[in-house]
């Protein structure tokens, strides 16, 4: 079986959890950690990121928008790569004139330390897409 094979990406709002950890010599149980909670710890930890305007979602977000549901999980995908080990992707839209490199490296290490520190799963990446630029002080999106 090839790695993508092994690959579980899960569209935005899915609830398909990570795979059991394992149980420890105590016998105490397992512990399921479910994608929408990865995605909340990745969420709050981009807000934590100076120049990160917003996580953009896609077509389906925006129309959960217009009706009023305001998902956690906008612009953050989760996929499984094996047991323990996970990869986060996130799409942003960053301020105009902040240093694009910069501000999305600075993002790849806040998400993988928060989700790392709070689940205990490896990140092996976070993927990060800018989709687009704005101008925070005029409220204006370039890109």
């Amino acid at each position: 079986m090839s790695d993508k094979e092994n690959k579980t990406t899960l569209p935005p709002g899915q609830n398909y959890p990570v795979p059991e950890a394992k149980q420890d010599d105590a016998g105490l149980g397992s512990v399921r950690i479910h994608n929408n909670v990865i995605s909340v710890i990745a969420h709050e930890a981009a807000d934590r990121v100076p120049g990160v305007v917003e996580l953009s979602g896609t077509l389906v977000d925006g129309l959960a928008d217009i009706i009023g549901k305001k998902p956690r999980d906008r612009g953050i995908r989760v996929a499984v790569e094996s047991e323990n080990t996970i990869t986060v992707e996130l799409t942003v839209v960053l301020e105009y004139g902040v240093n694009i490199p910069e501000t999305c490296g600075k993002l790849q290490a806040e998400v993988r330390q928060a989700v790392e520190d709070m689940t205990g799963k490896v990140v092996q990446a976070v993927n990060v897409s800018v989709q687009g630029l704005r101008r925070t002080e005029a409220g204006t999106a370039e890109g």
